[in-house]
């Protein structure tokens, strides 16, 4: 089922996978992301489902009412991967649209499991091993972190 999904997603153009997201959430969406780093300065990447714009991306997902985008990433990363992380710092917060995302630097162990019918794998990986698909936003603060600028 999760594959017939990926494939049906993946031919709709961006705009209407956007489109999608609006017409379930009307109002505004908020989301909070982490890139989480382990001891060995690997980075933790979940192949999303449902991601509008690529498969491979950080951990994270929309923000419950009344939770704060801090208490979400923690809840989302535990919530897909069974990872609790630790040391979570804001690295950028960005609108978009009706969107508002917050992203967050943060410490994780273990090798974490698919926890939610949203994720189709997860991985550690090195800088130098990134999957294609991550946007260059998504670089961009990836470098930083992984550089401690954050």
């Amino acid at each position: 089922m999760k594959k017939a999904i990926k494939k049906i997603w993946k031919l709709l153009p961006p705009a209407a996978r956007k489109r999608i997201v609006r017409l379930t959430q009307p109002r505004f969406t908020a989301s909070a992301a982490a890139v989480v780093v382990n001891s060995e300065g690997k980075v933790l990447l979940l192949e999303h489902l449902l991601r509008p714009y690529s498969g491979w991306g950080f951990p994270g997902g929309f923000i419950d009412r009344g939770e704060t985008p801090e208490a979400a990433v923690i809840r989302e990363v535990r919530e897909e991967t069974g990872i609790e992380i630790t040391d979570v710092r804001l690295v950028e917060v960005r609108t978009v649209d009706r969107h508002l995302e917050f992203i967050y630097s943060a410490r994780g162990e273990g090798p974490g499991e698919i926890l939610s019918g949203e994720i189709l794998d997860l991985a550690w990986y090195a800088a130098d091993e990134v999957p294609e698909g991550l946007t260059r936003r998504e670089r961009r603060i990836l470098e930083q972190v992984l550089a401690g600028e954050h």
